[in-house]
């Protein structure tokens, strides 16, 4: 074992000498600090709009990943080791005690390390292509206490699959599902189109907000499950949807912030070009009974704009983009809909405030922001931010008559509904 975690006696907190070899951790301070260093940046890139909120910030900023990515190699003795890639590198990082990984994670991917040693079976080298095993994918829930194993592997043939499986679960029976994922790519980390099931039922079921989520090995999924409850609560309140409300929940993944909404009574369309997300989100509208929400596999700009060219109208859209944001086309889109609120859900700040802009630029105003810290121990912040339409004052040339020259003022409605 490669114990890279230790405990600072003068804080009480964790400390990791992979800091700079790894790049996973970008902030190498106490919890408190990091969250001082986070709010002042929130405050200084966001204020212009609105003064942030203060940070929510986690109990316990440890082990909080539910989704753990691993690679393996055999060493100069011979050995299996794992551990991560080096950001922005397919240099790898040897170590077993991340503190970002779910601890149950860590001992499966100790097990494996036997395991593969002891069924022959090889970690792939990319530069000979040789071996089986890629990475291995685990994903665990909380709620639920279901994990999922997923090994990515260069070829279908797995040795002695059957005895494989029976000896990782009889050491870890909290596993519920294995997953075989064929990637015959060269590219690391990432998955094939080729699933093979090799005990349970292929996925886990994750429970938030009073809602359940089926996650699979190509879901997409929030990796911190406590704080994400607090970014979507904090969402969907803020936009104080009523039922029968017209929402449209923007880039929606496999439709969780849509079906917490849902959840209220509100009217959801989802939409997401992702068509692998869109069958995770039917499925879990069905598994959550939800018959006030549909989903389309559709660009979400375009989508707007053809309910705008339709004379349709909408109460509140949210939007969860990518770290790249949203786009202009995407902003052209919302400025010919008009809905009367926008939740806007940023995963970087950086982006957040340019989009910010631009959305100030078609008449809307944020109302409140409000920073997350979804990631300790990095310089990510999660950001909520509530913007409404402003009410557009129209001066129109001014007549005077007999009764004096008075200015004639009419405000713009609020709702085109």
């Amino acid at each position: 074992m490669n114990k890279h975690t230790t405990i600072d006696k003068s804080t009480g907190e964790k400390k990791c000498s992979c800091f700079k070899r790894c790049g996973g951790c970008q902030l190498d301070k106490v919890y408190a600090q990091q969250i001082e260093w986070k709010q002042a940046k929130a405050d200084r890139m966001l204020s212009r709009f609105c003064r942030p909120q203060q940070i929510i910030t986690m109990d316990d900023p440890y082990n909080y990943r539910n989704k753990v990515q691993t690679v393996y190699k055999v060493n100069s003795s011979k050995r299996i080791v794992s551990g991560v890639y080096q950001s922005s590198t397919h240099s790898m990082v040897i170590t077993d005690d991340c503190f970002l990984e779910d601890i149950r994670a860590q001992q499966i991917v100790a097990t494996l390390k036997e395991l593969m040693a002891d069924f022959r079976i090889l970690p792939y080298n990319e530069e000979s292509d040789q071996g089986l095993l890629k990475h291995t994918i685990i994903r665990t829930s909380q709620t639920t206490g279901e994990v999922m194993l997923v090994l990515v592997t260069a070829t279908p043939i797995f040795p002695a699959k059957k005895n494989f499986v029976k000896a990782i679960t009889e050491k870890h029976p909290y596993i519920t599902t294995i997953v075989q994922n064929v990637n015959k790519g060269r590219v690391p980390l990432t998955l094939g189109d080729r699933d093979i099931i090799m005990y349970g039922k292929g996925y886990i079921t994750d429970e938030m907000c009073g809602c359940k989520f089926r996650i699979s090995p190509h879901s997409f999924y929030q990796v911190n499950p406590e704080q994400t409850e607090k970014l979507y609560s904090k969402a969907v309140s803020c936009a104080e949807l009523k039922k029968g409300d017209r929402v449209i929940d923007a880039y929606c993944g496999t439709g969780t912030i849509g079906l917490i909404a849902a959840k209220s009574g509100a009217d959801v369309a989802g939409v997401e070009l992702n068509a692998e997300a869109v069958k995770d989100a039917v499925s879990n509208a069905k598994l959550n009974k939800l018959d006030n929400i549909r989903f389309y596999n559709e660009d979400a700009g375009e989508f707007m704009t053809k309910l705008a060219q339709a004379g349709e109208s909408c109460d509140t859209v949210f939007l969860d983009p990518p770290r790249a944001g949203t786009t202009e086309e995407f902003v052209e889109a919302l400025g010919k809909l008009r809905p009367e609120k926008i939740v806007y859900v940023s995963c970087k700040i950086e982006t957040l405030e340019r989009d910010l802009k631009l959305l100030a630029k078609i008449g809307y105003k944020a109302q409140l922001i409000q920073p997350v810290d979804m990631f300790p121990h990095t310089t990510g912040i999660e950001n909520v931010v509530l913007l409404k339409r402003k009410m557009i004052s129209l001066t129109p040339n001014r007549t005077p008559d007999k009764k004096g020259d008075k200015k004639i003022e009419r405000k713009g409605k609020t709702s085109h509904r």
